[in-house]
């Protein structure tokens, strides 16, 4: 397959993933089109396999080292506003955004686990391959995930439900 028929047939579930794993829109965006970029120049050997693996370990790989940097830097942010402005998210999008923020707080490692697991749909193999990591590491990084999940809703006084969680576990 060559390359532009690739972007064109996977380029936005690429986006799409890169930006669940950054939760961010413009950042996903970004991620995938640096992944993507790296790709095209090595796309012999890439397309030779099945791409879809190989790319996505790149964004996994390519979030996490973002994270690091990130991490080790100050991020301003702009303050939000004390009362609702003129256009109410509403509900759905405060329980969206909720979600996102308790998922953007999960390390690096658990984040992409979660991501890929519940979004991804991806099971213990597929995930392990990813993160480069056993299927037993997938299991405990998603488990510390979920169970941090619900300490932070109870901290705030939520059920899963009000969060737009469901945290029930899952695949095995």
């Amino acid at each position: 397959m060559e390359f532009d028929d690739y972007v064109r047939q996977r380029g936005a579930a690429l986006v799409r993933l890169g930006r669940l794993l950054t939760g961010d829109r413009h950042q996903g965006e970004d991620l995938a089109q640096d992944v993507l970029a790296r790709a095209f120049v090595r796309w012999e050997l890439i397309a030779a396999d099945p791409p879809d693996p190989y790319l996505r370990r790149m964004l996994v790989n390519a979030a996490i080292s973002r994270w690091r940097l990130a991490s080790s830097r100050e991020v301003a942010v702009a303050e939000p506003y004390d009362t609702p402005g003129p256009c109410d998210l509403g509900a759905e999008a405060a329980e969206r955004d909720a979600t996102w923020r308790l998922i953007r707080a999960l390390p690096p490692k658990q984040r992409a686990a979660v991501v890929l697991r519940y979004y991804e749909d991806l099971d213990d193999t597929a995930i392990a391959e990813l993160l480069n990591c056993s299927r037993e590491t997938v299991r405990s990084q998603v488990k510390r995930a979920l169970d941090s999940l619900r300490a932070r809703l109870a901290e705030e006084g939520s059920d899963a439900g009000s969060a737009g969680l469901t945290l029930n576990g899952g695949k095995s």
